[in-house]
């Protein structure tokens, strides 16, 4: 049988109300997110906060003292990008649930996004940390969003 249209326009909008508190639960905790990244030669640690932007650079045990300006150089450029890249996969992760189609309401069909043309293509290959927790728990949040459509 089909749902008379009020009942599909209600079940959409109690839809739409907890994919905006979803959205709104991820903005929260997007802005307070940080990564940290060791340089290779484990001479540096950069992080990044929520935007990408550098917001600290270490320098560890004092080993910058016998790199040459062009080493240095080379182990902060590549935390920070490495940094950069964590952060870049973490908003991934964080958004693809929004652009996914509703299970209860199949026409919202979720948005488009094109995380290459965001970010750049590294952030669609897999890095260790990304195969490691690939069978981990979904975020509270996406759980919170499958909750709240259910009544």
């Amino acid at each position: 049988m089909t749902e008379p249209l009020e009942q599909r326009l209600e079940k959409a909008m109690a839809e739409l109300r907890s994919a905006q508190e979803a959205v709104e639960r991820t903005e929260r905790e997007l802005r307070q997110a940080s990564f940290a990244v060791l340089s290779s030669d484990r001479a540096v640690r950069v992080t990044v906060g929520a935007q990408g932007a550098l917001t600290g650079i270490d320098f560890l045990e004092h080993k910058y003292r016998d790199m040459s300006p062009q080493e240095l150089a080379a182990s902060v450029l590549e935390a920070a990008n490495a940094a950069q890249q964590k952060m870049n996969r973490h908003v991934m992760k964080a958004m693809t649930p929004f652009t996914e189609p509703s299970s209860e309401v199949p026409e919202l069909k979720g948005f488009e996004l094109d995380w290459e043309r965001i970010f750049g293509p590294g952030v669609l290959e897999k890095d260790d940390e990304d195969t490691a927790r690939a069978d981990g728990p979904a975020p509270g949040w996406r759980d919170a969003l499958d909750e709240d459509g259910e009544d």
